[in-house]
C-alpha cells in the first residue's frame, strides 16, 4: 500500500479519526467504521458477517486513500526535479493525500480559523456528538472494559437551524458558530432537503461532490461564497476533497519553506500573507512539482516540522518511526502550541518564536474578520 498512517495523519486532515498510541486508527467512512491497524498483517481472521461487506469496504478505503495513485512513481518524479525533495524522500515515504468528504472537510476547515489542532478536533467531535444520532458502540481498543460510541458527521440540515448558533457557542465554537450555521443554511436554502441519495446524503452534499468535475477556478469561486471561507480554507477543501491535486494551500509555514529552500524572495515567512504573495508561492511550487504539487507540498510540509528536526529537511538521520510518540506533543497552528500526541484536523504550522504574531490578512482566512481569540489508480491520475 505504501502508506504510513501516522505520517498521513500529520500531512492530511481528518479530525474525526480516533487513535491512541499503539492502537488502531478508527473513523467513520460512508456510514461504517473501518479499523486500520498499522502493522504488516493482521493474523486474526475476520468474522463471517464482516466478510459479507468486505468488497464494498475495500472499494471505499481504496477511494479514501487514493490507492489508484502510484505514490512511488510520484516520489521518483519529484526527486528527479527537486534536489531538496531527493535528499529526504526515503525518510518520509507513504505520505499520500486523503480523498475526504467535501461537506465534512468544509466545516472542519471553517473550525480551523485562528485555532489549534486539539481544539479543532474537539469541535468536530462535538458537532458529531450533539447534531447526529449514534451509529454504534464498539469496545475501546485501548481501554479494556470501556465502550466508544461513534456518531457520523451531521448533515447540512442538522446545522442549518437558527438555534444551532447558540448551541455551538455554548460548546466553545465562538464566532465560528455563526459561520457554520450560515454556511449550512446557504447550502440547504439553495439545494433543498430531498430527495436523499442512496447513501442518505442530502442534495447539498451531492452538489458539493459535483465540484470535483469542474475546473479549479470555478470550484474555488463556489467555495468562497460561503461564510468563513477564504482562500486558504477553499484551497484545503479543493486539494483534500475535490481532486484538485495541483493546489497548494499557503500559510506562513509553506511560505517559509518556499523562501528557505526554493529561492522565493521574502524574509523567512515574516511578510504578511497578501493575495499576491499567496499566488507567488503557488506559482513557484507548481512550476517545480507539476500537476501533483499539492501532494508534494504535504510531504515537504511534514518533513519540515519541528518534531522531525533531526531527520527532516535540515538534517540527515535515520528513518523516523511511523508510530506517534510524545515527540509529537509540541505542534503548532498559526503560532499556537498544541498538546496532542497525534495531530489531527488541520495543517500545523511551527512557531518560529513565542512572540505575539501579527493578525493574518482576513481575506485569506475568512470572508469576515473574526474577533481576536485570547485563548491560547495504478498511474497518477491525468
Amino acid at each position: 500500500m505504501w502508506t504510513v498512517l501516522s505520517l498521513v495523519n500529520i500531512a492530511g486532515s481528518f479530525p474525526q479519526i480516533t487513535r491512541s498510541s499503539g492502537g488502531p486508527a478508527t473513523r467513520i467512512i460512508c456510514g461504517r467504521i473501518p479499523t486500520l491497524p498499522q502493522r504488516p498483517r493482521d493474523p486474526q481472521p475476520a468474522p463471517p458477517e464482516a466478510l459479507l461487506r468486505e468488497a464494498e469496504t475495500l472499494v471505499w478505503l481504496e477511494d479514501y486513500f487514493q490507492l489508484d495513485v502510484d505514490l512511488e512513481e510520484l516520489y521518483k518524479q519529484w526527486s528527479s526535479k527537486d534536489v531538496v525533495f531527493a535528499k529526504f524522500q526515503d525518510r518520509f515515504k507513504g505520505i499520500r493525500m486523503l480523498r475526504q468528504d467535501p461537506w465534512e472537510n468544509l466545516i472542519s476547515f471553517i473550525c480551523s480559523s485562528n485555532n489549534n489542532i486539539s481544539r479543532i478536533t474537539k469541535m468536530v467531535q462535538n458537532l458529531c456528538k450533539h447534531f447526529s444520532p449514534p451509529l454504534l458502540s464498539l469496545p475501546d481498543h485501548c481501554n479494556p472494559g470501556e465502550v466508544c460510541t461513534y456518531h457520523p458527521f451531521p448533515n447540512p440540515s442538522a446545522l442549518a437551524e437558527s438555534t444551532v448558533n447558540a448551541t455551538l457557542r455554548s460548546l466553545g465554537f465562538g464566532y465560528r458558530a455563526d459561520y457554520i450555521q450560515r454556511t449550512a443554511k446557504m447550502l440547504v436554502d439553495t439545494h433543498g432537503l430531498s430527495p436523499l441519495s442512496p447513501e442518505n446524503r442530502e442534495p447539498s452534499e451531492v452538489w458539493l461532490d459535483t465540484l470535483r468535475q469542474v475546473d479549479t477556478v470555478a470550484a474555488r469561486e463556489e467555495l468562497l461564497k460561503f461564510v468563513g471561507v477564504g482562500r486558504k480554507v477553499a484551497d484545503c477543501v479543493l486539494l483534500m476533497s475535490m481532486d484538485k491535486k495541483e493546489v497548494v494551500p499557503v500559510d506562513t509555514h509553506v511560505h517559509q519553506i518556499a523562501v528557505k529552500h526554493y529561492g522565493l524572495k521574502g524574509s523567512s515567512g515574516k511578510t504578511a500573507m497578501t493575495p499576491k504573495l499567496y499566488d507567488d508561492v503557488n506559482a513557484k511550487l507548481y512550476s517545480l512539482w507539476g500537476d501533483y504539487a499539492g501532494w508534494a507540498h504535504s510531504v515537504l510540509f511534514t518533513a519540515d516540522l519541528k518534531i522531525f528536526s533531526n531527520y527532516g529537511l535540515a538534517e540527515t538521520a535515520p528513518t523516523p518511526s511511523p508510530s506517534p510518540t510524545k515527540a509529537m506533543a509540541k505542534l503548532t497552528l498559526d503560532g499556537q502550541v498544541v498538546d496532542s500526541p497525534s495531530p489531527l484536523g488541520a495543517t500545523p504550522s511551527p512557531s518560529p518564536s513565542p512572540r505575539k504574531r501579527k493578525a493574518k490578512d482576513s481575506t485569506l482566512n475568512s470572508t469576515q474578520s473574526p474577533p481576536r481569540v485570547t485563548r491560547r489508480r495504478t498511474n497518477p491520475r491525468p
